[in-house]
């Protein structure tokens, strides 16, 4: 028996199966954009822990800081006792993430931060209601899951959910929510906001409006230009905080250090997460000092959240990813025209959306009708893996296959991978 197949079983009978992994791959080594599994097998991935490293495996000057953090102290826990690497960091993001006074809160997951943001707002506009959109993700934990937009696997079973929860359409431009076609329809889906307002929540019940400036499990759907600016001005005009979930779309995946950039947005909180622990699990809520200081002392807090040796690996990651945001449009050009070229001649592909180095097509039986391709989109996930490439995919119809290669990755490698997902359409 492989050793491989040793560990298999053991996850078989020790690990839950509704903590499902998508490949079969039991990883021994990784660097770069390179992952070994335990019987030596080599794959280019694509993946990076659901985007959790965009500065690749095991990078070389992370692994540095961590190892000389390690030998001073581990672990502290800033109730108990505040350390510079927590302080640092929490300048770096406050000044990165917010214009004007800013403060930062340090965590463990996306879902964390998502929580901590959704507190914040409530308690400095003494408001509850929340409004999220479709095919939104924003966690696992209960409220996350009320703001997340996907029955199963997601919620399904879980509930009751917290209440006060309103849902939005987004500008999921190839399913337009409101059957218009974009430039022409003038952001129509916008117009649904003077419906909630007078039927299912009143502005000033409204604690906070939640949005990914471009929406990540839901099948990386980006917005039209002028969208986000749009509902900022929503916000605004109501006094509503607007919370930017930058959780997998930030940390210079799209080429701008956060992808609100793009959209010159002006948010009242961010939720910052994945790749911004270099590999560690380090989130942050980042938010406008007079919502961030609004809660009373001990109001916000977490055992493990800001660990020293999560903080000193974002803070050596950030500046990696600093480094690497005009690769990541140089190569995102790349990804996009090979994308295109594709789509070109494979009927399957119904569209190719995304940004930077974060990006997606959407598989469909049908290009007319537009039919979901699950069942396709699975074999040919399966048969990446089996090549040697790990890709994963997203979207509410289950038929989307996202591309989340490193920052670093060479141009060779790029290709080699691209290489390998033609071949599995064919």
């Amino acid at each position: 028996m492989t050793k491989e197949k040793e560990l298999s079983e053991k996850r078989k009978e020790f690990v839950p199966s509704a903590a499902y992994n998508v490949t079969p791959i039991i990883a021994s080594s990784a660097s770069g954009c390179k992952l070994t599994g335990m019987d030596g097998e080599e794959y280019i991935d694509f993946a990076t822990g659901i985007g959790c490293l965009n500065i690749g495996h095991t990078h070389e000057r992370v692994v540095e800081k961590v190892k000389e953090q390690v030998d001073k102290y581990s672990h502290l826990c800033w109730h108990v006792t505040m350390d510079e690497t927590y302080i640092n960091l929490a300048e770096k993001l406050s000044e990165k993430a917010i214009q004007g006074p800013a403060e930062t809160l340090l965590v463990n997951s996306g879902a964390e931060a998502v929580e901590n943001a959704i507190k914040v707002t409530r308690h400095y506009t003494g408001n509850s209601g929340i409004i999220t959109f479709e095919n939104a993700f924003h966690g696992r934990t209960n409220m996350a899951l009320a703001l997340t937009s996907k029955v199963d696997p997601y919620k399904k079973g879980f509930g009751p959910f917290p209440s006060e929860v309103i849902r939005a359409p987004y500008a999921y431009c190839y399913r337009c929510p409101v059957n218009e076609e974009y430039p022409e329809c003038d952001l129509a889906c916008l117009n649904f906001f003077d419906k909630l307002f007078k039927e299912y929540i009143s502005e000033d019940e409204t604690g906070s409006l939640i949005v990914e400036p471009i929406q990540g499990e839901g099948g990386f759907i980006v917005p039209p230009d002028g969208y986000l600016k749009e509902l900022e001005k929503i916000c605004n005009e109501r006094d509503i905080p607007m919370i930017v979930d930058e959780i997998q779309s930030g940390m210079g995946r799209t080429g701008d250090l956060f992808a609100f950039e793009h959209d010159d947005l002006n948010p009242d909180v961010v939720t910052i997460g994945k790749s911004l622990g270099g590999g560690f699990p380090l989130t942050a809520t980042v938010g406008r000092e007079e919502i961030m200081e609004s809660p009373q002392k001990g109001g916000l807090g977490g055992t493990f959240g800001g660990n020293p040796v999560g903080c000193v690996a974002a803070l050596e990651a950030i500046e990696i990813v600093e480094e690497n945001l005009d690769r990541a449009q140089d190569l995102g050009e790349i990804l996009t025209e090979r994308l295109n070229e594709l789509k070109e001649s494979h009927e399957i592909i119904g569209d190719i959306r995304g940004r930077g180095l974060m990006q997606a097509v959407e598989l469909v039986k049908d290009r007319e009708k537009k039919t979901p391709a699950p069942e396709e989109r699975d074999q040919i996930l399966a048969e990446l893996h089996s090549k040697g490439l790990i890709l994963l995919g997203a979207g509410t119809f289950n038929n989307v296959i996202r591309f989340l290669p490193p920052l670093t990755i060479s141009e060779e490698k790029l290709k080699e991978g691209l290489d390998i997902f033609e071949s599995a359409l064919k």
